[in-house]
């Protein structure tokens, strides 16, 4: 498999997101000492200013999805031995992976990094600085998109159409400068203006698409674009020049996706987001919080766009996969060459041709994320407190929204955690943290979502949604 089949494939595998910014896990919320509750609403202020130790400051790597690795790949029984086979295998029960699906199958991953970030009292409030480093993915397939390709014909007149199939990656640097301040004893506010540098971006949208079967072959029509930009490095390349075999002169300018190739890093885009958020004291034992965070834009440039073509084409079917024993190659027949061949297969499926090959510029809107809490001291304990957090985040079909419920324990001035149990587009989660924040030293490690069974390479088994923050920070003053 070539290096750029590879890096495509695990994309798809590592999964809206578009150009998103720093953002700290939601089970934090309500934790006073955490030294990035401002990333969740820029009106909180630190407990204490702080300053990062590099690589080691908030690192937070989450993956969410309806859907898992057992729903894609299955095992085989030759003898007492087994492979893994994926769901196109004719010894796969069309019906057992189907019912796995929903109608709309998300895949969306996220990987946040902070190189540097401090935090410090001036000015009458609190004041934050941060730069980071985010990397992100995220896949929408209809369930049947899979459907065609598993059933394939199954009648004279067999008929798919589909709709909404997307893939989008990107990957930013950020430079944020936030501010928090007191008003009145009830009231804070915060305001955080972000710099965002873009390093790449490739979003695929397929609007719709319809496969009508013929005798021995398959129509293709469709309605789909695609806009990647990576800088000068990246080179996309037709079948023509990559020197492929053409067997139409229509297919010349099609994209080779196989022959993409990344040879210099640069960046390729400019953008600005900003957060805006409140917290009121209602009640002395309850407070109220607000926050919309990411509102801007992301304008990428070097932009290397293609559209599916006005007409139809054929497609002669998806190559069956030897997984029986009596079946030839049978051997030879490992997942990373099943994987391969499915990957030259799609490739016939959605034919797009290049149009503009480093020309000119798109922008994309910053999928904006809302959020509503509420934390109340237990009349019985008063370090105690219950919490409710809504969320809602903004990002056409891969929106999602959530409700999670706490309880956040604050024995000692140094120490508090937090469980908590959300409901969410993603189905319910448990969430957890600790952490530590004596004078001298801020150390959390938390999650929002657990897993239980996992794969041999630490892939969630089930629904692959997972995620783990921890860091590690030094703090000084009162």
């Amino acid at each position: 498999m070539t290096t750029a089949k590879k890096l495509i494939i695990s994309l798809a595998a590592f999964s809206a997101i578009s150009a998103a910014a720093q953002e700290a896990p939601r089970t934090a919320y309500f934790l006073d000492g955490y030294s990035y509750r401002h990333e969740l609403n820029p009106a909180f202020a630190g407990e204490r200013n702080y300053i990062s130790i590099p690589a080691l400051a908030n690192i937070d790597l989450s993956l969410f999805s309806n859907v898992g690795v057992n729903t894609f790949l299955y095992k085989t029984q030759p003898g007492s031995q087994y492979k893994l086979t994926t769901f196109m295998s004719p010894t796969v029960d069309a019906n057992t992976f189907l019912n796995k699906l929903g109608n709309n199958n998300h895949i969306n991953g996220n990987f946040d990094f902070t190189l540097l970030s401090t935090g410090f009292r001036a000015f009458k409030g609190f004041n934050t600085i941060t730069i980071g480093v985010n990397a992100g993915m995220g896949v929408d397939l209809p369930k049947d998109f899979f459907r065609f390709m598993k059933l394939g014909q199954t009648g004279p007149d067999t008929h798919y159409h589909f709709d909404d199939l997307r893939l989008q990656a990107s990957a930013t640097a950020e430079i944020a400068l936030g501010h928090s301040h007191k008003i009145n004893d009830k009231l804070n506010v915060g305001a955080k203006v972000k710099v965002l540098l873009g390093v790449g971006n490739a979003t695929a949208h397929l609007k719709n698409m319809d496969v009508k079967f013929g005798h021995d072959q398959w129509q293709i029509k469709a309605d789909g674009e695609v806009m990647l930009s990576g800088g000068s490095g990246l080179y996309v390349p037709t079948k023509e020049e990559a020197g492929k075999e053409i067997k139409n002169p229509g297919d010349a300018n099609l994209i080779s996706w196989g022959d993409i190739d990344y040879d210099k890093f640069g960046l390729s885009g400019f953008g600005l987001g900003f957060d805006l958020g409140a917290t009121y004291q209602l009640l002395p034992d309850l407070q109220l919080s607000a926050a919309i965070n990411d509102l801007g834009f992301m304008n990428w440039s070097n932009a290397i766009t293609g559209r599916t073509g006005e007409g139809t084409w054929t497609f002669d079917g998806f190559d069956n996969i030897a997984v029986d024993s009596s079946q030839p190659n049978y051997e030879e027949n490992k997942l990373d060459e099943q994987l391969d061949r499915l990957w030259d297969d799609l490739q016939e499926v959605i034919n797009i041709h290049r149009e503009k090959n480093g020309e000119g510029s798109y922008t994309k809107a910053l999928h904006a994320t809302l959020r509503l809490g509420a934390e109340y001291k237990m009349p019985f304990y008063k370090n105690l407190t219950g919490g409710f957090l809504f969320s809602s985040h903004f990002a056409g079909i891969s929106s999602w929204t959530e409700g999670r419920f706490y309880a956040t324990v604050k024995p000692v001035k140094w120490f508090d955690a937090t469980v908590n149990y959300g409901a969410s587009t993603y189905g319910s989660s448990f969430g957890w943290m600790i952490n530590f924040h004596p004078k001298g030293f801020n150390f959390f490690i938390g999650s929002d979502h657990q897993f239980f069974s996992v794969t041999p390479q630490f892939v969630p088994v089930g629904h692959a949604t997972a995620n783990i923050n921890l860091g590690f920070n030094v703090t000084f003053g009162s």
